[in-house]
């Protein structure tokens, strides 16, 4: 499997030929999801849910599909019948070739004061990939690469840090990360790494790695 970063949360996978996106929100490449053989998304906000990217993806190729929660599929369904698909925790699908487990149902808690929306995380190919979106969610099975969330306005580092002991992954990979200034970047990079308990590491836009 070939994994490439894009901007901030969005991720493409690649296996036999065939292509599968998580998040290509607002804050990725406007390409993010072209070619893509199916898309998935874990919530509404914006970093993660560009109907526009979607649209566009979905008719340059009239073979793909998307898989998402209720709240986003409600704002794209109509345009291409039968092409997204609703999903929530405990379902389980596959989509381009790629085994997929749904885990999780809310988003961070931002503050109080904001009510919480749904979120869903994304467990890939019997957890060789975790992609938990905007949640802290902790699969109920191993996973060897975590898609790690690490810097957001509902999270600070000794969160970020404990989810990583939590869910014990072989690797952590950032994602999530458009906000973090290279100013920063040492300083998470120096307190997960010697504390999180896995291996911690990070991909610049448009850069690829096995696994």
């Amino acid at each position: 499997m070939k994994l490439t970063k894009m901007s901030h949360a969005c991720v493409r996978l690649e296996k036999d030929g065939r292509t599968l996106v998580v998040d290509p929100g607002g804050f990725s490449e406007a390409d993010a999801a072209l070619g893509a053989d199916a898309i998935l998304v874990t919530h509404e906000h914006p970093d993660h849910f560009d109907e526009g990217r979607l649209r566009t993806a979905l008719e340059a190729d009239p073979a793909a599909e998307i898989w998402t929660l209720r709240s986003v599929a409600e704002r794209i369904s109509a345009a291409f019948p039968g092409r997204v698909h609703t999903v929530g925790h405990g379902d389980a699908f596959t989509a381009a070739g790629f085994d997929v487990q749904v885990h999780g149902e809310l988003h961070a808690v931002i503050h109080p004061d904001i009510p919480r929306i749904t979120n869903v995380g994304y467990l890939i190919d019997a957890g060789r990939v975790f992609h938990p979106g905007d949640a802290l969610t902790v699969p109920d099975c191993p996973v060897q690469t975590l898609m790690l969330p690490v810097m957001a306005p509902w999270s600070k580092i000794s969160e970020v840090i404990d989810y990583v002991r939590e869910v014990r992954p072989q690797r952590a990979y950032d994602v999530h990360d458009a906000l973090l200034t290279d100013l920063a970047r040492p300083i998470y990079d120096r307190q997960i790494g010697s504390l999180a308990g896995a291996e911690h590491l990070r991909l610049a836009p448009g850069e690829s790695t096995a696994l």
